[in-house]
């Protein structure tokens, strides 16, 4: 049997689905740390983008991010560039909730 290697950057966009380029206003957390508030850049059902937040962000700790009208859900860190960090979804999101974010910030 042969192994493949796949990069973490191909593994959070492979089957990601629609990624849409919206900015929006939440909030981020790791562990028992204050929430702090980050800009939401992109997103797709099975990942986002966000802004760095002012503390440092492990990328061995799951991350929680608030988004406005949501349950608060729970995310990995996949990479850092500068200031932009790309976390993947414990759970891909519903394309009914996906759906809504997307319409909430173009209305």
């Amino acid at each position: 049997m042969k192994h493949q290697s796949i990069r973490i950057e191909d593994a959070c966009t492979r089957d990601a689905g629609r990624r849409e380029a919206i900015t929006l206003r939440c909030e981020a957390r790791q562990g028992t740390r204050e929430w702090q508030p980050v800009r939401l850049a992109d997103i797709s059902q099975a990942g986002f983008r966000i802004s760095r937040p002012p503390n440092a962000i492990h990328v061995s700790e799951p991350l929680r991010i608030r988004i406005p009208g949501l349950q608060v859900l729970t995310a990995h860190v996949r990479w850092q560039d500068g200031d932009a960090i790309g976390c993947e979804f414990a759970r891909p999101l519903h394309i009914a909730v996906f759906d809504h974010i997307v319409r909430q910030m173009r209305d």
